[in-house]
């Protein structure tokens, strides 16, 4: 009986230390450095909240690089965010800051300078989607990122949706609707035409943007159906785009439908600047039932046996991070890796051959393009 006693109380000793060393190792963790680069990117108002936030346990940001003034100081005044952060170039911001990863708000042209610049210095990067312009750049990008081991991260809006992890949870971890059989994506809104000068400059052009809605839209959906798919590669893609407002938009299309091709699987695209609302929604059909995601959160599931379609919510805990910068966190601290996800190079790289197809594809008039 004492000898128990004894091993019980030693037990006890060995967990509180235990807890005491996990308490005292997460209370030490140093947030991860980030710089950012560009600030002419709509979505770049998501890391300056994080910015002028004080005492964040993941992140610090350590750094902006802009060369354009007016736009740096318009952005420094609207977050509060001191002018000790500016740099004109993204090499002085890198040299003088260390930061160990950096975020891309850049045009998309320019990704591939940014991992020109910062893999050779080992700093990880996170690009806004999608990855390049051109599948000739995101190879680039990759062959550096390799040689200098750094993670190179694609960020998607839609990645830290809780319906779009439960639906994939669902669908291919679960089997509950059966085989994939249909998916069809929706994403745009009424156009960009009203955003920021210095976005929309850039994002209109299909030489900083690789095209208009159809990469700035489509993306999403070709990002979806790869990771829903297993890392498949459509055997076909056709893309079928259209110049509704020409004069807004003269250098690029406004609307495009993508179809991909698989051996038992059809994916259509559906990306447009014409939308009467914003949207960014999937239907995903299997051979006995269907998952749809409405939005971020709403749901609508048939499963085999329903009498009648349900209606439910993903939780935000659906999604095992719910924002792109506290995942960088993760990555770069080794605490998770990105292999086969949504912002993984692996399921990016993918995208752009899907892309760089649907443009060909788009060029010809709709001719289905064949993915080696």
């Amino acid at each position: 009986m004492k000898t128990t006693r004894i091993i019980s109380c030693l037990f006890l000793w060995l967990l509180a230390q235990t807890v005491s060393m996990n308490t005292s190792a997460q209370s030490t963790k140093k947030p991860v450095r980030v710089g950012v680069v560009g600030l002419v990117h709509s979505h770049v108002g998501w890391i300056l909240n994080r910015a002028r936030q004080t005492g964040d346990p993941n992140i610090e940001v350590v750094g902006i690089a802009e060369p354009n003034r007016e736009v740096a100081e318009r952005y420094l005044k609207e977050f509060g965010l001191p002018q000790r952060l500016l740099y004109s170039t993204v090499e002085e911001m890198l040299d003088k800051t260390r930061p160990d990863a950096v975020t891309a708000f850049n045009e998309i042209s320019n990704h591939l300078n940014v991992v020109k610049v910062c893999a050779p210095r080992g700093v990880h990067v996170m690009v806004e989607k999608p990855l390049a312009v051109s599948i000739a750049q995101a190879k680039e990008m990759e062959a550096l990122a390799k040689k200098h081991n750094i993670q190179l991260l694609t960020n998607y809006e839609t990645t830290w949706y809780g319906s779009n992890h439960k639906a994939h949870r669902m669908a291919v971890q679960e089997g509950a609707i059966g085989p994939i059989r249909r998916i069809v994506v929706h994403d745009g809104h009424d156009g960009p035409a009203q955003m920021n000068k210095e976005f929309v400059a850039w994002l209109t052009d299909p030489v900083t943007n690789g095209a208009g809605a159809l990469f700035d839209f489509g993306c999403y959906g070709a990002n979806l159906a790869t990771w829903l798919l297993k890392g498949e590669k459509p055997r076909t893609v056709s893309a079928f785009t259209l110049q509704i407002k020409p004069d807004v938009y003269p250098k690029v299309d406004d609307d495009a439908t993508i179809i991909l091709e698989y051996p038992k699987t059809q994916v259509v695209i559906q990306a447009s600047w014409n939308w009467p609302f914003s949207r960014k929604d999937m239907e995903v059909y299997g051979e006995t039932g269907y998952v749809f995601t409405l939005d971020g959160t709403r749901m609508r599931i048939r499963l085999k046996g329903d009498k009648a379609e349900q209606t439910t919510e993903a939780a935000k805990t659906d999604a095992p991070v719910g924002d792109p910068f506290d995942y960088l966190a993760q990555v770069v601290r080794g605490e998770t890796k990105s292999v086969d996800d949504l912002s993984s190079l692996k399921v990016n790289m993918i995208v752009m051959e899907i892309l760089d197809a649907a443009r060909r594809s788009a060029q010809s008039g709709g001719k289905p393009i064949a993915i080696n």
